[in-house]
């Protein structure tokens, strides 16, 4: 491989051996050093301790969502098991019905619909049902604006944990006429997102952290940690991903598991730093991840993406594929990343093959495929798409397998720049003089007379 006139650029051979490229002078470790460090990412999901980080409603859903995409049974019984037992400690008579018919009787008759303890729930629910009518209508002759508001929000309360979430998110968004100060407006938004996730409508999410932050007197640092995460789950689901990621990076420690109804610690971390090395730039991931102070407390939490952050940043993109491909299996165990892993990969797939040809007149595309697992042929049609899409500038030689840099010509562009910032200059300047002209002879006076 060729180095560009003028650069230092590491030999092929030491790039080949993990995959790399020496981008804007990064030191390269030792290939000894990174063919030692374990690969720890590749284990199969620990159900019971990724259930450990959530609680309420989102638990059970991700309990479910798993049970309904992985290929193990072992696996999908034991995420039923624990949906089962977490259920009954509520009173979402729906979901238990749901979960029942999908154990289907293979854990044994402990598992088996519970008629009992769902006809006792469904008349205890409406009792309570009718009380909070009752006192909601007193506080409505009373008219009370706190106490109304207080109704309302019970009743929000009462059909979320219920799973009525639409009628759960109506309720809480009543109380919003009732609201005397901003902190009843921020347990509003609060209430009002969290039934939004739920119900997959995240243009109300979008919403409702616009109007929490209308109110700053209230947004103490938890809160705000708390929006920043909602915005980052909107925008991931609008397949935003910067925008998303600024949002996850923007999150301050002060979360901690305060959000477990909704998101852990961990999602921050892997949510974030996924969709940063997708849609940022060299410098962005240098700025805004990897010397990010507080993100870096939400990464340590997540070895396996601190690393294939370094990893891509170095240009180890070996190693960092490797961490990608042992991730991907629990990712796609994902309720919210689910319908975005596969897009994400290959962008940030795209990124590395870009990343490796950069500093470089010539490379050999055998190399490279060795570099990134792959064959020459996929290779080959991987560099196609992104030449072909004006992501890299370059041409293959198809017959020798050698990927040839299209550099553009630095002199005429500094010949062009010069020949354009005269000609702006020089119309800047005939402007100036005919403004002071007109002025001289009073022309717009004159010309303002005559009408």
């Amino acid at each position: 491989m060729d180095g560009i006139e003028g650069a230092s650029n590491p030999t092929m051979e030491e790039m080949q051996a993990n995959g790399t490229g020496g981008v804007d002078g990064l030191p390269l470790t030792s290939t000894s050093t990174r063919k030692n460090r374990p690969i720890v990412s590749g284990e199969p999901l620990d159900i019971e301790a990724y259930a450990g980080l959530y609680t309420g409603r989102t638990k059970i859903k991700r309990l479910m969502f798993i049970a309904n995409h992985c290929d193990n049974p072992g696996m999908q019984l034991e995420a039923l098991r624990m949906a089962y037992d977490e259920i009954k400690k509520g009173e979402n008579t729906h979901l238990y019905r749901e979960v029942v018919q999908k154990i289907d009787g293979r854990l044994g008759p402990n598992y088996a619909m519970d008629a009992a303890w769902g006809s006792t729930i469904e008349r205890k629910a409406e009792q309570r049902k009718e009380k909070l009518e009752s006192e909601l209508n007193a506080y409505r002759t009373n008219l009370i604006k706190e106490s109304i508001r207080m109704g309302y929000n019970d009743f929000g309360d009462f059909y979320y944990a219920h799973g009525a979430l639409g009628d759960a998110f109506k309720s809480y968004v009543r109380t919003r006429d009732y609201c005397t100060t901003s902190k009843h407006i921020i347990q509003m938004c609060l209430n009002a997102i969290l039934v939004s996730i739920e119900m997959v409508q995240f243009s109300n999410v979008t919403s409702y952290v616009s109007k929490a932050e209308q109110t700053p007197e209230a947004l103490d640092p938890p809160i705000v940690a708390k929006l920043c995460c909602a915005a980052g789950l909107a925008h991931l689901e609008a397949k935003k991903y910067k925008l998303a990621a600024r949002k996850f990076l923007e999150v301050g420690p002060e979360l901690g598991t305060s959000y477990s109804e909704v998101i852990a610690p961990q999602d921050v971390a892997t949510y974030g730093g996924l969709c940063a090395l997708a849609s940022f730039d060299r410098t962005e991931l240098k700025n805004k991840v990897i010397d990010n102070i507080n993100f870096r407390d939400f990464l340590e939490l997540v070895p396996e993406v601190r690393e294939l952050i370094n990893d891509f940043y170095s240009s180890h993109y070996a190693s960092c594929l490797e961490y990608l491909g042992n991730l991907k299996s629990n990712l796609m165990l994902d309720i919210h990343l689910y319908d975005h892993v596969e897009t994400l990969y290959d962008q940030i797939r795209n990124k590395a093959l870009i990343q490796y040809t950069l500093p470089f007149v010539s490379v050999d595309m055998r190399m490279m495929a060795d570099a990134f697992k792959t064959s020459v042929v996929g290779l080959e049609k991987e560099l196609e798409a992104l030449i072909t899409d004006n992501q890299i500038q370059a041409r293959i030689d198809s017959h020798n397998k050698i990927l040839y840099a299209r550099h553009a010509d630095q002199r005429n562009a500094t010949f062009q720049r010069v020949l354009q910032t005269g000609n702006e200059f020089d119309q800047e300047v005939r402007a100036m003089l005919l403004r002071s002209s007109l002025l001289k002879y009073d022309y717009n006076l004159r010309a303002s007379r005559k009408h």
